[in-house]
């Protein structure tokens, strides 16, 4: 047994240092041969960027660290001096995830997260069709304002007891598989649908913001985002809800014994403390200035930006006391809670807005976005649906966020050469990045309830193709007939 052990450790070693190799021959490669015949300045962004795309996409090394490359390779090589390439990893975009980052943590903290979603299962009924309804709500809602990844970690542990608690009452063995089936995808498909809602939802909608913020110096307002993205969203979470209940039906019924269990539990939680108050108080007051900034702005008293409101959400969680009878003086927030922040997915950001703005600037961007011209048809139609279908697809192979940061220059090169509004291409490549559903690696959330055991790869290639063709349809019809009424440049 500890031979086969010792094999197997050898075999992932050498995985992985093949994985190293290959950028590194892929750099070197692209370094020596200059196969595009390239300016030299323009070659070296090439295989900076061949060597960090390859690894993101192989994973050869964690995504925050091969975000860092830049920083190393630019001034090493001459593209950039440091300052110049560092500039970006302090985007105001980065800020706005990290007001956002920083609510959820106090959401998350003091339990309302699951306040929200037993309320919501307790109001949807508990046959197994209902509280499937009801686990696709809460998570939906949650995930419009949390990251989908961390909007998936926190309802995970539920669905896994409910999931317990339904199988332990019912004798139907393909009822409690199916119903446990349906639960987990659920929680991971509602996560990526509700996160496409809001421009903090979902890490490559944040990514795209950033994109463009820097080349166009404008903010994608939070209220516009929503006007074209949440219709989408609520469409695909209900959708969602009947493509599994028909193609995975659970014909588990109400159950007198469960109903109890989710008031016993509400119960257990007790009235709503001060904290969990104080926090939806600030998560609101977050929420409403992110709505209605652009009518506050007209007033012409002060100019905020969403990066500007988040930040000033994260830093009522650190001033508000919690009010808590053992510690009347302690915040909602500690800095020590910030340990569990997700940093990495910040200097990814970082990374990306670097090599973008370094692609773009060599003019190798222009030069792809010159190629698919020439191939592009006429009609803004078919060229929406072109880059949602690509973008979709790639995404089940490809990080999401890795997917945005390197095709959001391309499609926005590609929209000014036909002289259309750049979010007719960039919204629906963000957007479908998000709606992977057909593989684990697709996204996070399907990583982590592929884990669960529940589920087999040929069921979540059959939900996800379904949703997948849903998610194409409902994506191109929003960006075609809502983008040029709600965002412009």
């Amino acid at each position: 047994m500890e031979e086969v052990q010792t094999l197997k450790t050898k075999f992932r070693s050498r995985i992985e240092l093949f994985k190293m190799a290959l950028g590194l021959i892929m750099f070197s490669m692209v370094l020596i041969v200059n196969p595009f015949g390239m300016a030299p300045m323009a070659n070296k962004v090439l295989a900076v960027a061949a060597l960090m795309i390859c690894w993101w996409i192989t994973e050869a090394l964690p995504m925050p660290v091969v975000a860092l490359l830049p920083l190393l390779f630019f001034p090493l090589m001459g593209i950039s001096s440091f300052s110049e390439t560092a500039a970006p990893y302090a985007n105001e975009v980065i800020y706005l995830f990290m007001g956002g980052f920083i609510i959820g943590m106090g959401i998350e903290k003091w339990g309302l997260h699951k306040r929200i979603a037993l309320k919501i299962v307790s109001l949807t009924g508990t046959s197994g069709n209902k509280i499937l309804l009801g686990f696709i709500i809460s998570t939906g809602f949650i995930s419009m304002w949390l990251s989908n990844t961390a909007t998936t970690m926190m309802m995970y542990p539920i669905a896994i007891s409910v999931i317990a608690v339904v199988i332990d009452m019912n004798e139907q063995q393909q009822s409690k598989k199916n119903f446990a089936l349906t639960m987990m995808i659920a929680i991971a498909y509602a996560s990526n649908f509700g996160g496409i809602a809001t421009i903090i939802g979902t890490p490559p909608n944040v990514a795209y913001a950033s994109y463009i913020s820097k080349k166009y110096l404008v903010d994608i307002s939070f209220f516009d985002w929503m006007v074209v993205a949440m219709p989408v969203s609520i469409i695909l979470l209900l959708l969602l809800y009947v493509v599994l209940i028909f193609v995975f039906p659970n014909r588990i019924k109400k159950n007198h014994a469960f109903e109890e269990m989710i008031q016993r539990d509400l119960r257990d939680l007790g009235p709503m403390s001060k904290p969990e108050k104080r926090v939806m108080v600030v998560f609101l007051l977050t929420a409403f200035l992110w709505i209605t900034r652009s009518l506050i702005n007209q007033l012409n008293i002060v100019k905020l930006d969403d990066s500007m409101i988040a930040i000033f959400g994260a830093l009522m969680m650190f001033i508000v006391p919690s009010g808590t009878a053992e510690a009347r003086n302690e915040k909602l927030l500690v800095w020590n809670d910030t340990q569990k922040m997700a940093w990495g997915i910040l200097l990814l950001f970082g990374g990306g807005i670097t090599l973008a703005g370094a692609l773009e600037k060599s003019g190798i961007i222009q030069m792809i976005g010159n190629g698919m011209s020439q191939s592009a048809t006429s009609s803004i139609l078919w060229m929406i649906i072109l880059v949602t279908v690509i973008s979709i697809f790639l995404s089940e192979v490809m990080s999401n966020v890795a997917q945005v940061i390197v095709f959001a220059p391309v499609v926005t090169v590609l929209a000014e050469i036909m002289h259309v509004n750049p979010f007719l291409f960039g919204m629906p490549m963000a957007l479908a990045a998000s709606c992977a559903s057909m593989l684990p690696m697709g996204t996070p959330p399907n990583a982590i309830v592929f884990s669960s055991g529940h589920i087999k790869i040929s069921e979540m290639v059959k939900a996800g193709f379904v949703m997948n063709l849903i998610s194409i349809i409902l994506i191109v019809l929003a960006i075609y007939y809502l983008v040029p009424f709600a965002i412009h440049l």
